[in-house]
């Protein structure tokens, strides 16, 4: 049985380097990460945008290591920001954190419901047996 991710990218449709536009997940255990904030480990939010993206994907990393995952396991990520911030600046701030992992992303502007939060990242992968 497979134990890795397989990317799906049609032909007739544009092929990124950072994300895949589907994924298929083998049979196996799956751990759905809940939404990370930019947090440490005291539960304090960092400051700016880009601190707390940063922090939110290595939360991220952290419960997926936690599980017997990791990156190159992640099917779909889902990212939500405060209205205004540019997906760019996430992505620049997450990418040497995140490496070159390419999934399933979704990124959506809206206010994450923890006052002060200006991102959160949600996570759907497999734990490999």
């Amino acid at each position: 049985m497979a134990t890795h991710i397989t990317p799906i990218d049609p032909p007739q449709l544009y092929r990124s380097p950072a994300f895949a536009q589907g994924i298929i997940i083998p049979a196996g255990p799956t751990l759905y990460v809940g939404g990370q904030n930019g947090t440490d480990s005291t539960g304090a939010l960092l400051d700016g945008f880009e601190a707390q993206t940063e922090q939110a994907m290595r939360n991220v990393l952290a419960v997926l290591a936690e599980a017997g995952s990791s990156p190159e396991h992640v099917a779909k990520l889902t990212i939500y920001l405060a209205p205004g911030l540019d997906p760019a600046a996430g992505f620049a701030a997450a990418g040497p954190v995140w490496g070159n992992n390419r999934t399933a992303v979704s990124v959506l502007a809206i206010a994450p419901a923890r006052p002060g939060a200006l991102v959160e990242i949600e996570a759907v992968a497999i734990i490999p047996h």
